[in-house]
């Protein structure tokens, strides 16, 4: 677990600004929901808490540690995209094992983890398929469980329900609220729906 802030954080592109002083904070272990409508900063500024983007400036501090110069792999995030980003041609097992993989982890230590991620999201038995061959509601359960097997102390979740149904949306809402409770990972996720911020969040920030 860690606390999150940015302080006055910036990101202008070549024809527009797309983050203009931005002052957030966590708390430690906490929901917090990041509200706004399309077009408005959200996913940029996750992608700069994540390392994925340079800010124009401004800090990033996880942890009481200024990360601004830490590669994405060093700040201990994991992020969740809209499109869960999982490759197609990899079972659900090596879905999952990707990123330990990716960091030079031994391979005897990779399984346990696999099984681990997999038995907190109840998706020990699509291990072996594709993606291909998974509900909605299940690829999304294989992405949650690849961003939680390097056991980060930040959750970054960037509108990962919006793909699913209504009546799925309902219950995929649910069950992350029960995961982030018994995790306790510090969590932002980011949505332009506010009855879905307002039934996910410990509380909630509203960018315009």
């Amino acid at each position: 677990m860690a606390i999150v802030e940015t302080k006055q954080i910036r990101k202008v592109f070549a024809d527009h600004t797309a983050v203009d002083g931005v002052d957030l904070a966590t708390r430690e272990g906490e929901f917090l929901v990041l509200l706004g409508p399309s077009g408005c900063g959200k996913t940029t500024l996750l992608r700069m808490i994540a390392g994925l983007e340079k800010q124009t400036s401004g800090d990033v501090v996880i942890g009481g540690q200024v990360v601004n110069e830490l590669p994405p792999r060093a700040r201990k995030i994991a992020m969740v995209f809209q499109s869960y980003a999982l490759y197609p041609h990899l079972s659900v097992a090596k879905n999952i094992a990707f990123p330990l993989k990716a960091q030079g982890a031994p391979r005897e230590k990779i399984e346990p983890a696999v099984q681990k991620a997999a038995g907190m999201f109840g998706i020990e038995r699509l291990l072996h398929r594709k993606p291909r061959q998974l509900s909605g509601g299940e690829r999304q359960r294989v992405a949650l469980a690849r961003a939680m097997v390097r056991e980060p102390d930040v959750f970054l979740l960037d509108e990962p329900l919006s793909n699913l149904d209504a009546k799925l949306r309902t219950a995929a809402r649910d069950e992350l609220q029960h995961f982030q409770r018994r995790l306790g990972t510090t969590t932002i996720y980011v949505t332009h729906d506010q009855v879905e911020a307002m039934g996910l969040g410990h509380r909630i920030a509203v960018m315009n």
